[in-house]
């Protein structure tokens, strides 16, 4: 181990490794998503090695020797970055190296003309390396909660006092259009639409909800679990819940969001309790859900419903 301490691994640009050179590094990653989060990380690893074989994914990792102990990723879209991942081997965990990656993938997004924002929410980041952040002038930090609760007492959870006067449905694609309005309205001041901006308007919105649907960074998207609330007499969408399966039998709740018009009537009370009854049915034991820290209503809606936090990590946005 101390020969190890000593070691200085080398930063080397992503496409200049083959994806072979990543297998132990993600095996390990996978590992702790499991052990820690009950997550079931293969599908993004097997997401980053197809795009590292395609040389299509910006990047550094390092290398001591002949092994990657470490790795970062990003993609830039428009005038935004964002950084897909961070991890470095066990072995190699100290905070000084986790800096070095996060500070050339900020360089290297910066650098880029038309790229002014950068976000992140990385799970796995120590908590040793917030002293240590680049570009602290540029740096914003939000507290996130990742919660958890057993599905076992899910069929028991009462029935709320808004399923009289409003209809639950299930998922529709017709509904996305609905959907991104109703995003739009629900995060207008909200403290998440500056941890993500897609909230911030319709079409940030309908491409958040692109990515949930079609890819695996929160999961497998989970049709028979997702949820829509709806007026009962105008058709109007109130509110909605959304599902993945982020392994066989655990699920994650992606999106809850109510209309601030009906907020406080049960709504989402009533969203979240058929996801978890529906993911219950499909025979998940567990599920899951990120909460900004300062979001103190929705974390006892959630705690009434049996969620506890699990595990707190950080959501940074760097503006330039």
């Amino acid at each position: 181990m101390s020969a190890l301490l000593e070691a200085k691994p080398l930063l080397v640009d992503l496409r200049q490794v083959r994806a072979e050179d990543l297998d132990p590094l993600l095996e390990e990653e996978t590992g702790r998503w499991e052990r820690e989060l009950d997550w079931d990380f293969r599908p993004s690893a097997d997401l980053v090695r197809r795009f590292v074989r395609m040389q299509a994914l910006s990047g550094y990792v390092l290398a001591a020797g002949r092994q990657v102990v470490g790795y970062c990723y990003y993609v830039s879209e428009e005038r935004k970055g964002l950084i897909g991942d961070l991890y470095v081997m066990d072995d190699w965990s100290r905070p000084e190296l986790e800096a070095q990656l996060l500070t050339a993938v900020l360089r290297a997004m910066f650098a880029t003309p038309q790229v002014k924002r950068v976000e992140s929410q990385l799970m796995m980041l120590s908590g040793a390396v917030r002293e240590r952040m680049p570009f602290r002038e540029w740096l914003r930090p939000f507290t996130r909660n990742f919660m958890m609760a057993d599905l076992q007492g899910a069929r028991e959870l009462p029935v709320g006092k808004a399923a009289a006067g409003t209809m639950f449905e299930r998922w529709h694609e017709r509904e996305h259009e609905q959907a991104a309005r109703l995003i739009a309205r629900a995060y207008q001041g909200h403290v998440d639409a500056e941890i993500n901006d897609q909230y911030r308007n319709v079409s940030g919105a309908r491409r958040f909800l692109t990515n949930i649907v079609q890819y695996p960074g929160c999961g497998s998207f989970f049709q028979q679990g997702s949820y829509v609330a709806m007026d009962a007499v105008t058709g109007q969408l109130l509110g909605l819940s959304l599902a993945s399966l982020v392994a066989f039998d655990v699920g994650h709740i992606t999106q809850v969001c109510v209309d601030p018009a009906v907020r406080g009537t049960g709504v989402g009370y009533e969203l979240m309790r058929h996801c978890m009854n529906a993911l219950a049915e499909s025979g998940c034991r567990k599920v899951s859900l990120t909460v900004t820290a300062s979001n103190t209503g929705a974390i006892g809606l959630y705690e009434r419903l049996g969620f506890r936090t699990h595990r707190c990590f950080d959501a940074i946005v760097w503006v330039s």
